[in-house]
């Protein structure tokens, strides 16, 4: 559906703009008149709604709008009230702004899931699935502490691989930058008194001035064309066939690629679980799960296993002939299935993956800290050769 800007006067005479979905104009200019304004232009826009005026919200502050809206309907609050309260008490201004368009929604017929799907870039299709099944079943409540619950997952996951991200790359950052100051400022000293005798460089020092003089003379090139250089490896992991490739390189990186193949099979077992207990159709479970695991390979394997299953077949063997999922995920869905506990068995998959993504990540600075140090201790040795050799080969010629 496109998207539209908008720009309306309310009923005190105040000028509103925004972004929100339609079918066409002259149904967006009704929406609004239906919802108390009066449209003064719409027009199609390539922004997303819940984008611009919105903006983006923050998961932390999605998690907790959804275990309070959960708590609110369990406590037997109408379902409007329940909006005004999070509307007053929220924080954050962009999903103050949400909630108040999502309450006009529902105020102008919309159902509380078709509202959300007017701010795809705030409710993924995972958020809305569930929200759609709690309304259709009338358990919205307990659909919403189970999406909470697995919000809440995600988010830890995400400050776990931060956390164990930072101490390498801050050792990189300080090295790259350490690098650079001695390259730009101290090396030109040395180059100076280099220059007054006649002595042949080493080939360090040689490498050390011609970068100054790169550094110096050239910043703007070197800088333009690492900007450059980004903005095209950005827009070609973009592409299909970026994607593939990124998303494979870390899956075969040493190290890095073992923990992003636990946290896909975590992620996988756990949104996989919350889907099929909520009610959700296998096919559809599947579909969901192929776009929210963040790896294009795991999740063209997805794809391969509801084909199979739209023809009658089951998980176990379809997740076999992939080759992408380990041998314990296979065997456990396989149990499940025999069983009739699917959903079990997939969330102690996803417990036993989360304990070795956590062990991972804590031992993670252990296991590159000797290639980091390896890496300083090159980097200082080059940077110590190119500027004390040259000093031993005039004490040698004054010697003479």
């Amino acid at each position: 559906m496109p998207a539209y800007s908008y720009k309306v006067r309310s009923k005190t005479g105040e000028v509103l703009t925004g972004v929100t979905y339609g079918d066409s104009p002259s149904a967006v200019a009704e929406e609004l008149f239906t919802r108390g304004y009066i449209p003064v232009e719409v027009r199609p826009s390539k922004k997303a709604a819940g984008a611009g005026l919105f903006g983006r919200v923050s998961p932390e502050d999605l998690i907790v709008f959804t275990r309070q809206l959960a708590t609110l309907i369990k406590a037997g609050i109408s379902f409007m009230r329940c909006l005004d309260t999070l509307e007053e008490q929220s924080r954050s201004k962009k999903l103050k702004s949400v909630i108040a368009e999502v309450r006009r929604f529902v105020e102008g017929g919309s159902s509380f899931s078709e509202a959300l799907a007017k701010f795809p870039s705030v409710f993924s299709p995972l958020y809305l699935s569930m929200v759609r099944v709690g309304e259709e079943a009338g358990v919205l409540d307990d659909i919403l502490e189970r999406l909470s619950s697995l919000l809440e997952h995600e988010a830890v996951t995400r400050a776990r691989v931060k956390t164990a991200l930072r101490y390498p790359v801050l050792v990189i950052g300080t090295l790259v930058i350490a690098f650079f100051f001695l390259t730009a400022f101290v090396v030109p000293k040395f180059a100076a008194i280099y220059g007054s005798a006649k002595v042949t460089l080493p080939f360090p020092t040689r490498v050390l001035i011609a970068l100054n003089k790169a550094i110096t003379g050239y910043w703007y090139l070197m800088l333009g064309s690492a900007v450059a250089a980004v903005l095209a490896v950005r827009g070609y992991i973009k592409t299909p066939p970026g994607r593939w490739n990124w998303d494979r390189l870390k899956l075969k990186t040493p190290i890095i690629g073992d923990i992003v193949e636990k946290a896909v099979m975590s992620r996988f077992s756990r949104i996989f679980a919350t889907l099929y207990k909520s009610g959700i159709p296998m096919l559809h479970t599947l579909d969901i799960v192929s776009g929210t695991l963040g790896n294009v390979i795991i999740g063209r394997a997805v794809d391969i296993i509801k084909a199979e299953v739209r023809e009658g077949k089951g998980l176990s063997e379809p997740m076999l002939k992939t080759g992408a999922f380990p041998p314990i995920v296979v065997q456990m869905v396989a149990v499940g299935e025999e069983t009739g506990a699917l959903d079990d068995m997939l969330v102690k998959v996803s417990d036993y993956y989360d304990t070795e993504v956590e062990y991972a990540l804590r031992n993670l600075s252990t296991t590159i800290e000797p290639v980091l140090i390896f890496v300083l201790a090159g980097a200082v040795l080059f940077l110590a050769l190119g500027i004390f050799l040259p000093i031993w080969d005039i004490i040698s010629v004054l010697k003479k």
